[in-house]
């Protein structure tokens, strides 16, 4: 990408001052001598374990005594090996204020009652407008969610010599569909192979297989499907790949890709809500022909800015449930993809919907079962077995409460003074 040159000049002046060729060389160039002592790792986690890490912690960065306490505080101690499988290299945990908006009434095919929906944010003002869109949400009698897809998926490489062998190997692999699926009985008990689609690219062949992973989110558990089926294949193909790769980058895991919209990964799901307008005008504060207006030029800005799908703020919603119940946070980058639509009903209402084709959640596994991620599981009553999907709704119901809130702070001019009122307390930052 090219830099403008004022632009440089005013940054290295900013960072550095006077920059010279040598000193920029000198800045830059490796430091040889022995590095400063590693952390270390065991399972189950000891309390003398973490004091031998808080001791190099000590000595060779800014950390004292007083940051040791915040991090590796009594309850921690007293609960470290419930950790063991979640951390490497654990010296503590982080504290995050957790606040719950809701109830948020939820009339799913899985999920149905009001649930009171636990946030874990550090952004003031984002509870907030949750909260107000699910209680809006609730007064007109909750919204409709409906999984419609499920589905983990992963991707091995396969590179051969020549296009022509790609093509044979496909051919094969086809042919060997069912018994790819029973090799995946013997790296899981709850994962089933669905599907395989393949995309070749030359003389390179991309495999895109899709497992049901039952309660858990899956990630893992289909690595592990992944790689028994890869080596399955290297022993038995009659086309030898040259390299073959658990993953080749094609599945869309941790990325928004344009994969989401024509298949799946994770759960696809649509929540939708119709709102009378007088509860518009109660809880937003304007209209929904206002609300219609503005969705519409935010759904071209969308568009002509490149954004992956059209919403405003999925990922918002999303980190802060996916922190509070123990998921993996890295799927927020495509979790978060999804496509948000707001019309004006006959009736002079609004209606409201969403569709999030990659909600990559789970209800065992994870960190679902840390203690405090346990306990706000027991918020939104998951606990225990055939909760996944009921979760993954509720997911987009909240994502669904959020657009509602921030769609209409916005179209009613009042996003800046909440943010004003309760980011920056009245002004004082």
């Amino acid at each position: 990408m090219p830099i403008n040159k004022e632009k440089l000049h005013s940054l290295i002046a900013r960072l550095s001052g006077p920059l010279t060729l040598e000193k920029f060389g000198e800045e830059l160039s490796s430091r040889a001598g022995p590095a400063a002592p590693g952390l270390r790792h065991a399972s189950p986690l000891t309390g003398e374990l973490l004091a031998r890490n808080w001791d190099i912690l000590r000595q060779h960065s800014a950390l004292g005594q007083a940051e040791q306490n915040q991090l590796a505080d009594t309850g921690t101690l007293e609960q470290l090996a419930a950790y063991s499988k979640n951390i490497e290299n654990c010296v503590g945990t982080i504290k995050l204020p957790v606040g719950v908006a809701g109830p948020l009434r939820v009339n799913g095919f899985f999920a149905k009652g009001d649930f009171y929906v636990p946030l874990a944010t550090t952004e003031a003002a984002l509870v907030a407008s949750y909260h107000r869109g699910a209680r809006l949400i609730t007064a007109a009698g909750g919204c409709t969610a409906l999984l419609h897809d499920d589905a983990i998926s992963r991707s091995p490489g396969f590179i051969f010599r020549t296009l022509t062998e790609a093509g044979q190997f496909v051919l094969w692999a086809m042919e060997n569909f069912e018994k790819f699926c029973e090799v995946t009985t013997t790296s899981t008990r709850y994962g089933k192979l669905m599907d395989m689609r393949f995309a070749l690219e030359g003389n390179h062949v991309y495999m895109n297989l899709d497992f049901y992973t039952g309660e858990a989110a899956g990630q893992n558990m289909v690595t592990l499907a992944t790689a028994a089926i890869v080596n399955w294949i290297r022993e038995h193909t009659p086309v030898t790949p040259q390299n073959a790769f658990v993953e080749a980058n094609f599945s869309g895991d941790k990325k928004a890709s344009s994969l989401s919209f024509t298949t799946v990964r994770g759960k696809k799901v649509t929540a939708e809500v119709f709102l009378p307008k007088t509860l518009v005008g109660k809880y937003l504060h304007t209209s929904p022909e206002m609300m219609r207006r503005y969705w519409q030029m935010a759904a071209i800005g969308g568009v002509m800015s490149g954004t992956m799908g059209v919403q405003g703020h999925f990922a918002n919603g999303l980190a802060a449930l996916y922190l509070a119940v123990g998921q993996d946070a890295a799927c927020i980058s495509e979790s978060s993809v999804g496509i948000t639509r707001l019309e004006v009903t006959d009736e002079g209402g609004l209606y409201a919907t969403v569709t999030l084709p990659n909600i990559i959640v789970g209800t065992v596994g994870g960190g679902t079962k840390l203690p405090s991620q346990s306990a706000c599981m027991k918020m939104l009553n998951l606990s225990g077995e055939g909760q996944a999907h009921s979760l993954a709704e509720i997911c987009a119901s909240v994502c669904l409460a959020g657009e509602l809130s921030i769609m209409g702070a916005i179209a009613a001019d009042q996003f800046a003074a909440a943010h004003e009122r309760l980011a920056r307390h009245k002004g004082k930052s």
